[in-house]
C-alpha cells in the first residue's frame, strides 16, 4: 500500500523524504488495531459482515506484504551493503518479516474456517490471532522507526527512496489507489495532511478533492458499519 508523493520546491533531492514511512506505518498500526474489534462484534452466523470484514483482511494483509516486499528487495540489501557494522539491525528486520508473514499466514488459515461456520468459537480464535499480529506488528513498526530510518536517511539516497514509492505505486491496483491516499490522510495532522497533498501531481489532487475523498468515507463506513470512529472529512 503506497502513494508516492514528490519533492516539493522547498525540499531538497538528497536526502529521503522518511517521513512517509511514519505515515504508512501508521495505516498498518491503524487497521490493525480496528479489524479485531470489528470481527468481535460480527453476530454468530452473519455471513455478509463477516464477509465484509474477510475482505477488508485480504486488502490490509496484501497492503502490508507488498510494504515488506519491497523494503527487502529494496531497501535492505542496499543497507546491508554500506553499512555492516549496524547490519545486525537490518538483519533484525528481515526476521522480523518472516515471523509476521507466518503470523498473517494463521490469521488466513483461522479466517477461513470461520467464514465456512461463522461461529462464536471459530471468532474468538480469529480475534486472539488477529490481537497477536497487532502487537507483533507494532512492535515491529516502532523498531524500525526508531532504529532502523535514521539509517536509511544517511545511507539511502532521494532516488532510491523515490524507487521503493514508486514500486508500491505501481503494485497498488488503480481501483484502490484513491482508498490508499485516504488511509494516509485519515489521521494525518493538518499540517502533515497539507504537506503530502501539495507534493501529489495537481490531476492527482483534483481527482482526490472531487472523488477520491467521498469514495474513501464510503468505503470506512462499509468496512467500519455504523462505527466509523467519528472520522471527519479527510483532506478538507
Amino acid at each position: 500500500m503506497s502513494i508516492h508523493a514528490q519533492p516539493n520546491a522547498a525540499s531538497t533531492d538528497t536526502h529521503p523524504f522518511t517521513r512517509e514511512m511514519k505515515m504508512i506505518h501508521r495505516i498498518f498500526r491503524r487497521e490493525s488495531a480496528l479489524l479485531p474489534k470489528l470481527v468481535a462484534a460480527v453476530t454468530e452466523g452473519d455471513v455478509r459482515r463477516a464477509a465484509v470484514l474477510a475482505e477488508a483482511w485480504r486488502t490490509y494483509q496484501l497492503g502490508l506484504h507488498l510494504h515488506h516486499s519491497h523494503e527487502d528487495e529494496l531497501l535492505w540489501p542496499k543497507l546491508l551493503t554500506r553499512m555492516e557494522p549496524d547490519a545486525v539491525r537490518v538483519q533484525r528486520m528481515e526476521e522480523q518479516h518472516q515471523a509476521l508473514s507466518l503470523g498473517l499466514e494463521r490469521v488466513e488459515v483461522l479466517l477461513v474456517d470461520w467464514l465456512s461456520t461463522v461461529s462464536a468459537v471459530g471468532r474468538g480464535e480469529v480475534v486472539q490471532a488477529l490481537v497477536e499480529h497487532h502487537r507483533s506488528l507494532c512492535a515491529h513498526l516502532d523498531e524500525e522507526e526508531s532504529v532502523v530510518m535514521p539509517l536509511v536517511a544517511r545511507h539511502i539516497s532521494a532516488a532510491e527512496w523515490r524507487e521503493v514509492g514508486e514500486r508500491g505505486l505501481a503494485a497498488t491496483p488503480r481501483s484502490k489507489r484513491l482508498l490508499a491516499l485516504g488511509a494516509i490522510l485519515e489521521d494525518a495532522p493538518e499540517e502533515e495532511r497539507q504537506d503530502f497533498l501539495s507534493r501529489l501531481p495537481g490531476p492527482a489532487r483534483l481527482v482526490w478533492w472531487l472523488v477520491g475523498q467521498h469514495r474513501y468515507r464510503s468505503h470506512v463506513r462499509h468496512v467500519r458499519g455504523r462505527d466509523d470512529r467519528g472520522l471527519r472529512p479527510v483532506g478538507w
